[in-house]
């Protein structure tokens, strides 16, 4: 397990319980009742400092190295049913974007989302999660297959943005994202979209639109990430826990704002703690949503999405 440098409290406590329990195993003393006491203070540490996280701490959480990341999702709710689909008819197959249709808690969906990779090289495989044009437009094609069969769409967000290349601009990147938007909007089947990790900027929204947007609680939506806000009104990345704050990019900022449907709830930690209810957890919410939506005709569908999104930015002092 790594640590976050919040998290260092729990490290010490953890590594003070495995000699204690080492100790037990290697000797005749009895330490039950002093394992059991490191054991209190654990949970009691772990409670304080996981329920008074900073906005900068759950951006921190949403990119920690061990979360599961789409792919996992995938394969954890579909498993064996999942069947992954390739390129954009045009230019390439984006690694950065993966889609294909499987079965949640038996229905199926088409599913799409950004994958980072686990290590350097299936970082860079997976160009660190930041997609290229082509991905959005993959993302399209697909979202556009699952209308014309009739099949829901679920769509998985964990980008620190789209890809910002010359060659992405060259091949029409602005393009890309808007189309996907256009398109989402008026799709005729139902969108779910969950945001599993970072949900950065356009690289978001490009798969982003949906009937209902759910965001894990430790993850973090927003239209520029808090370094970037940070350079560029201070000059300097130092001021990245003062953006964030700033940004209200956090879920329960999101769900207070309207702007998401709901917060699925993390084992206390963070989803990368306890990786199966997280996995149960999420397919609950996907099935709770497609439940909720499955029985609209595709006119009320589209109105209600419509309407969603033209409410967003309205304001009254």
């Amino acid at each position: 397990m790594e640590y976050l440098d919040f998290e260092l409290p729990i490290k010490e406590l953890e590594e003070q319980l495995e000699k204690c329990v080492i100790i037990g195993k290697e000797s005749d003393v009895d330490v039950t009742p002093t394992c059991k006491e490191i054991n209190k203070k654990l949970e009691q540490t772990k409670k304080e400092i996981y329920k008074n996280l900073t906005a900068w701490q759950r951006v921190q959480l949403s990119r920690h190295p061990n979360r599961p990341y789409t792919l996992d999702y995938i394969r954890a709710i579909c498993g064996d049913t999942f069947l992954e689909l390739h390129g954009d008819r045009g230019f390439k197959d984006d690694k950065a974007m993966v889609g294909g249709l499987g079965k949640v808690n038996g229905q199926s969906f088409m599913i799409v989302g950004q994958q980072k990779g686990y290590n350097t090289k299936t970082r860079q495989y997976r160009n660190f999660g930041m997609a290229n044009p082509e991905g959005y437009r993959k993302a399209l094609r697909l979202m556009k297959m699952a209308e014309k069969f009739g099949i829901p769409v679920l769509t998985l967000v964990d980008t620190p943005g789209a890809y910002p290349g010359l060659e992405a601009e060259e091949r029409g990147q602005g393009e890309a994202i808007a189309r996907n938007i256009f398109e989402m909007v008026r799709l005729k089947v139902p969108i779910i979209t969950i945001i599993v990790g970072e949900g950065a900027s356009g690289g978001a929204l490009g798969i982003g639109v949906g009937d209902k947007v759910y965001m894990l609680e430790n993850t973090w939506y927003s239209v520029i990430s808090p370094e970037s806000c940070s350079s560029i009104l201070w000059k300097s990345w130092e001021y990245k826990e003062r953006a964030a704050d700033a940004l209200k990019l956090t879920s329960s900022d999101m769900k207070r704002q309207k702007l998401v449907d709901d917060v699925i709830p993390e084992p206390l930690g963070g989803a990368h703690y306890d990786r199966e209810t997280t996995f149960k957890t999420v397919a609950e919410y996907i099935t709770k949503g497609y439940n909720e939506l499955k029985d609209l005709s595709t006119a009320d569908l589209i109105a209600q999405r419509m309407d969603k999104y033209s409410k967003m930015g309205e304001y009254k002092e």
